[in-house]
């Protein structure tokens, strides 16, 4: 059977003040006047049911996932302890697929990524599970680039595997990490690389196995942990898991060390919305090339982004190249070119008692 495992525990701090640590950006309506996670859930509804969705949070977020997607319940969530990175979320949803379905086959999804066309994504899911449901394979989804971009991580396509309906599915030459912007130029140009979406297909038995072989320490962890499923041990267990495992991201820990890793070309618009510039690539614009979310009014302003959370107004006169976001009792002002630089602000904020009621 086919489950959804969707990773919710990003802290999407890249769109504060909109995003804050009790509402983090997969919690935001910031694409549709749905969440990105009910977006999310709502794209593979018709390959996936309900029931089969398995969400990985935080405790903390457990009740956001569930008052925030209407016919969810807490019977979807895996909550963590803490953060400990993709490889444990990950292999938590494996352990406990594994146990209810031996034959289980999961789509691993993130909880805030724009794709459209959502049927061109399904096409690809349904034969991507087919391959995982016969083969002990790896599938990472990769994305046919659109522009240079040193954001993402990226994947070389290797030899053609086989194809499986109307998708033709490669081996993976050489995952890389974000490059340089003249290194991103080359992979753009040469058509030979994808980014590396962090989108996955594979078989829980499959992941699991392939865990044992990169990580063993971390595999024996989990087979400890999964004797416990289902009993009264399970969250103590749980925790001290959590303690011991190594955090590391399922790329490193397993996808850049395996021998069966495929992948697949899929020209699909994608987007992680990582910060406040990719508003601008998927936001009507008006004819000064600015974006407006919101009670705004622009005068003589030209390439910037408004966005206005509350019921006040924002006013902007002669301005260019500045994000604007006014978010509760927030108003962060910034130039395109530094927007990233956010992380380093809230960092300032969490060295102040005062201020950390800010984050």
């Amino acid at each position: 059977m086919i489950y959804g495992v969707i990773m919710a525990g990003g802290k999407g701090e890249r769109f504060w003040p909109l995003s804050r640590a009790h509402k983090p950006k997969q919690f935001l309506k910031l694409t549709s006047d749905k969440t990105m996670l009910e977006e999310t859930i709502e794209r593979v509804k018709p390959l996936i049911p309900v029931d089969n969705i398995r969400i990985v949070a935080g405790e903390s977020m457990a009740e956001h996932c569930v008052n925030g997607v209407e016919y969810l319940d807490r019977r979807h969530i895996l909550t963590e302890p803490f953060g400990r990175n993709t490889c444990l979320a990950v292999a938590l949803a494996a352990v406990h697929l594994q146990k209810a379905d031996p034959e289980a086959v999961m789509v691993v999804l993130s909880a805030d990524h724009l794709i459209r066309p959502a049927e061109k994504l399904l096409k690809i899911l349904r034969d991507l599970c087919s391959v995982a449901a016969k083969e002990e394979k790896l599938i990472t989804i990769g994305i046919v680039p659109t522009r240079p971009d040193t954001a993402y991580g990226y994947i070389k396509v290797g030899e053609m595997y086989q194809t499986e309906g109307e998708t033709v599915v490669y081996k993976v030459s050489q995952f890389a990490e974000k490059p340089r912007a003249t290194v991103a130029q080359e992979y753009y140009f040469t058509r030979q690389w994808l980014w590396n979406a962090g989108m996955f297909v594979w078989s829980a038995k499959a992941i699991l196995n392939t865990i044992a072989g990169c990580q063993p320490v971390m595999h024996e962890q989990l087979m400890q942990y999964a004797k416990t499923i289902g009993t009264s041990k399970e969250l103590t267990a749980r925790k001290d898991l959590y303690e011991k495992a190594t955090s590391i991201s399922i790329d490193y820990a397993v996808l850049e060390k395996a021998d069966n890793v495929l992948t697949v070309r899929a020209e699909i618009v994608w987007d992680d919305i990582g910060s406040w510039n990719a508003l601008e690539r998927y936001k009507e614009k008006d004819a000064d090339n600015n974006v407006l979310v919101g009670q705004t009014l622009i005068v003589d302003s030209f390439e910037t982004t408004v966005y206005n959370d509350t019921n006040d107004l924002i006013a902007c006169i002669g301005i260019s190249d500045l994000v604007v976001v006014r978010s509760d009792e927030i108003t962060l002002v910034a130039h395109k070119t530094k927007v990233s630089q956010v992380k380093d602000l809230l960092a300032k904020l969490n060295e102040n008692e005062r201020t950390k009621k800010f984050l």
